[in-house]
């Protein structure tokens, strides 16, 4: 059954004052109309929509409510480089810009609805401009990290087809060593002051555009991003999202993770090329109607982080662990953070020494979000919710999670399995749609009516979800099984541990026994490492259980890790294992 987006008109807001505490005590005031639309299909009386675009559905929708008067002051996107520069959009502006972008990619390089693009830049305006262009035209759109290598582009080009990248001066060199190789590729775009011979200059194409262009229409299960997944147990795959599944997902929740309202400013430090990137700094906070903050950030300092949040106001701060790991190593007596009131981490599991740190130094609890390019939030500490140190929360709205074993049984709480999402005999809204041209890996990941997510956990009584370690990671010593996280978090209590990670090592008598790998703490000295790698091993056995204190230690400079900031456990492991 067919749902027309019409927007309704608003109540009378006259007497209402666009404060903070106005829009905390009524959270979804202004975007009532918008949902008021999806209620009926919340509720399941209603089939989903079989067209629906987040350009036209969402954003114009909230430029009309703007427009009206009836929309707070916040900037819909508000951007700075840490040097003086700042931008900030209105979602009107955002629309007037994306459609002079939309009609670059479609009049200037000819792309049509289907077509994809890679996007290869840093957290610069143009990003957020080529990704509502691409809604509006239909384009998929596929975002790589800046980090990216020549082989790394080659590899995308050629397993995605796609006809046209954008990139900036840093990557164009890498790009052009193997466009040769690349025989879909028909069009090349910089980010750029200057030009770049076989380049064409995107700023200057896209400000002489036209901002007269109709958005396509699109069905729910279009195609709008592609992700090429984090690749940390082989080569990266091609997971594929719709407009159902990014966009129009946030519109049926009630009470969904950010539980953000349209005076919020959410400010999310991942890099353009993850999807935690294109969830809280695109889609989610987009649908509430807030404010995107965003920091170019060519490097994460601590420095950095702490004096933005002390200067500007940021309610909302999202980030990886390693950021929460680097800053609570800092003193925050020089620091106060006027707005700041909900922080929430993704990628990995946060240790809950660092989580004690953080609540120790700001009074705030770090909320742990769970999940993957292929789904989006599976499991989530949303705001309100009880925290539980070293747990990653219930499961999101939309997604029935279990622990399962081989058989596909659903085991009891305590028990340990691999942590699943109930797929069958209807698909999750939130969920990829495919990996592009890998009919066999997308019917793997799949055991019984669940999606596996190779990740090993248990749940407890009341229904959180406890990260053990990848399915490749649990190291099996002399009979034990041991969760590779549980040793991390002991060892990073110790004042010497800036970051570790731990994989399973060949022995005779065991099999196999743990081995940590160590990254000492910034500004730590020590002369006889020997003698600190025992202290770490009988830190580990008075912190956690005896048998799963590190047999070896090894200490590094850093860590192997995926574009995305995943610490490359198995790359660590096949080095001990010889079979690199």
């Amino acid at each position: 059954m067919k749902i027309f987006f019409k927007l309704q008109a608003l109540k009378s807001l006259s007497s209402l004052k666009f404060h903070r505490r106005a829009f905390r005590d009524h959270p979804r005031l202004l975007a009532s109309d918008l949902y008021s639309q999806y209620e009926s299909v919340r509720r399941g009386e209603q089939e989903i929509p079989k067209y629906f675009n987040f350009a036209s559905d969402v954003l114009d929708k909230w430029s009309e409510i703007e427009k009206a008067g009836k929309r707070p002051s916040n900037p819909a996107y508000w951007w700075i480089d840490g040097k003086g520069e700042e931008v900030k959009w209105s979602f009107e502006e955002l629309g007037f810009l994306s459609r002079k972008v939309a009609n670059v990619l479609t009049k200037v390089c000819g792309m049509q609805k289907g077509d994809r693009i890679i996007v290869i830049l840093p957290r610069i305006p143009e990003w957020w401009l080529v990704n509502v262009a691409c809604m509006r035209t239909g384009i998929v759109l596929i975002p790589g990290i800046s980090q990216l290598t020549a082989k790394d582009i080659l590899y995308r080009l050629q397993a995605s087809k796609a006809t046209c990248i954008i990139t900036n001066d840093t990557l164009a060199p890498a790009v052009d060593s193997v466009a040769s190789e690349c025989q879909f590729l028909k069009n090349k775009l910089i980010v750029s002051q200057g030009s770049r011979e076989g380049w064409l200059n995107f700023t200057d194409l896209y400000k002489s555009q036209s901002d007269d262009h109709s958005c396509v229409k699109t069905s729910i299960q279009d195609p709008v991003c592609i992700f090429f997944t984090s690749g940390t147990t082989g080569s990266p795959k091609m997971a594929e999202h719709s407009q159902g599944s990014l966009g129009f997902r946030p519109l049926l929740s009630e009470r969904y993770w950010l539980d953000l309202t349209p005076s919020d400013v959410i400010w999310n430090t991942a890099d353009t090329g993850w999807i935690l990137t294109a969830v809280t700094s695109v889609f989610d906070p987009w649908v509430f109607g807030s404010c995107v903050f965003i920091h170019r950030l060519p490097r994460i300092e601590s420095s950095t982080i702490l004096n933005t949040l002390s200067r500007y106001p940021v309610d909302t701060l999202v980030g990886a662990p390693t950021l929460f790991r680097m800053l609570v190593q800092n003193d925050f007596s020089s620091y106060k953070f006027m707005n700041l009131k909900h922080c929430a981490s993704g990628g990995e599991p946060v240790n809950p020494e660092v989580m004690e740190q953080w609540k120790s130094k700001t009074g705030l609890d770090i909320h742990e979000i769970y999940g993957q390019t292929e789904t989006g939030v599976i499991c989530c500490v949303s705001k309100g919710m009880k925290v539980k140190p070293g747990s990653m929360g219930k499961a999101a709205s939309f997604y029935d999670v279990q622990i399962i074993d081989k058989n596909a049984n659903i085991l009891p709480p305590g028990q340990e399995g691999e942590i699943a999402v109930r797929s069958k005999p209807i698909r999750p809204l939130g969920f990829f749609s495919k990996y592009v041209d890998n009919p066999e890996k997308t019917a793997a990941s799949e055991r019984g009516d669940f999606y596996l997510t190779g990740d090993k956990g248990t749940v407890d009584e009341d229904g959180y979800f406890w990260f053990v370690g990848r399915d490749d990671d649990i190291i099996i010593s002399a009979g034990y099984r041991i969760g590779p996280f549980e040793v991390e978090s002991a060892l990073i209590e110790h004042p010497a541990v800036a970051e570790t990670a731990v994989v399973s090592s060949p022995d005779p008598l065991r099999g196999e026994v743990v081995k940590a790998f160590v990254v000492l703490s910034s500004g730590f000295t020590c002369d006889d490492l020997e003698s600190l790698a025992r202290e770490l091993q009988e830190h580990v056995k008075k912190t956690t259980a005896p048998y799963k204190y590190p047999r070896k230690v090894e200490f590094v400079q850093q860590l192997p890790k995926t574009v995305t900031g995943k610490i490359k456990r198995n790359e660590l492991r096949d080095k001990e294992w010889g079979r690199v």
